[in-house]
């Protein structure tokens, strides 16, 4: 393999792009939602395969599992904490390297464009953008395209983009320059989802800021939506949570349409990790009152455990890490066995998000009758009958 021509359903990383001496490559959406590298115009690749040799996807990772020390970690700047998702430790890393001499590399979301996308920040005010989680699946081309590998460079990002920017970084002998933080991650769900969300919204609406984990009822009630969208009649601010069967949220907390490399090819659960550190939220009976977020933070380097040590104005307390990972996923999501026809629902431009969510509910209805009643056919053959009224 000389270029990374055929591959598909990869992570969408987009490392390849950066690495890429000729800069031909780019990220497309495939028919599913989720990004994918192109080479354009095909003609023009040296077939120097530097894009090869930075995928993770396709290589063996040298991550490998191991029980670090870990941390329990939070800002003790109360703004900063409520704004984050968890504890704002990634925030305050980014902070606290800035005068260091580091730029940012996080995500924002561009409101444009309405995709999440990363970027660079140089100061405080340009780092904010990056606060809390995004849900969706990152375009990295232009973020990574502004790092200068002669600079220093905080890079925050899902595992398997970092996984292919360590291989990047590795194989420019720019290491040093370098802080990876990764987080403890779900999967990415198809854009197609969030397109499909955005029109709930209304067609002529737009949506001019939104957080993906609103702590409005507290951090342990986070999986919620806050968000703001304007028309001609002003604006509008909405709240929605997975309690409250916000569909977006429940179609991707469910897995039901995750990028297909998330079900099969990941390879960065619980402690393994080509980062610096890792964050993520420390769920579990520890602080299980705590309704101000807590972060968990796991240094894999040296390098990563120094940045613990230096960090001011944050609580850090050291915690096993088996009370660091509770409540995170231990493997691989499961990928559903009606997952082409639920891609094909959200390709059709007729299928509104609602009715997605409708089919969905009778699957999972099905699924409990099936599973649990005492006369299934019969309850099922019930469920159709009033379904069909």
């Amino acid at each position: 393999m000389i270029n990374i021509a055929d591959i598909h359903d990869c992570f969408g990383c987009g490392v390849c792009a950066k690495a890429c001496p000729k800069q031909i490559i780019t990220l497309r959406l495939n028919q599913n939602g989720f990004y994918e590298p192109r080479i354009e115009p095909a003609d023009q690749c040296i077939k120097c395969s530097a894009c090869i040799e930075v995928c993770a996807f396709i290589s063996k990772d040298e991550t490998a599992g191991r029980r670090p020390v870990s941390y329990a970690a939070w800002s003790l700047d109360n703004e900063i904490r409520m704004d984050s998702s968890s504890g704002g430790i990634a925030f305050e890393i980014g902070r606290q390297m800035l005068p260091r001499g580091y730029k940012i590399c996080g995500v924002r979301y561009n409101y444009a464009k309405q995709i999440p996308e990363h970027y660079i920040a140089r100061n405080e005010e340009e780092l904010k953008a990056s606060s809390g989680s995004k849900y969706l699946q990152s375009n990295t081309v232009d973020g990574f395209a502004e790092i200068d590998i002669r600079s220093k460079h905080v890079v925050i990002g899902t595992p398997c983009q970092i996984a292919s920017f360590r291989r990047y970084i590795r194989r420019t002998k720019a290491e040093p320059n370098f802080i990876l933080i990764d987080f403890f991650c779900h999967g990415v769900p198809s854009m197609l989802l969030w397109r499909k969300y955005l029109r709930t919204i209304g067609e002529n609406a737009k949506l001019t800021d939104i957080k993906w984990r609103s702590k409005r009822r507290g951090w342990h009630d986070s999986y919620a939506i806050s968000y703001k969208y304007t028309t001609s009649a002003g604006t509008k601010h909405c709240f929605s949570s997975l309690s409250d069967g916000d569909i977006f949220l429940k179609v991707f907390l469910n897995d039901l349409c995750l990028n297909s490399s998330c079900y099969k090819r990941c390879k960065y659960k619980l402690d393994n990790s080509a980062a610096d550190l890792r964050v993520g939220d420390l769920w579990g009976s520890r602080y299980q009152h705590d309704e101000q977020g807590v972060s968990a933070l796991i240094p894999f380097t040296d390098r990563g455990q120094n940045i613990v040590e230096i960090l001011q104005g944050c609580h850090i307390s050291e915690i096993p890490f088996e009370t660091a990972a509770e409540g995170q996923m231990r493997e691989n999501a499961r990928q559903p066995g009606n997952y082409e026809h639920i891609m094909s629902l959200l390709r059709n431009p007729k299928i509104s998000l609602r009715q997605i969510e409708r089919y969905v509910t009778r699957r999972e209805q099905l699924t409990r009758i099936a599973n649990h009643a005492r006369h299934p056919i019969a309850a099922i053959q019930k469920l159709i009958k009033r379904m069909t009224k």
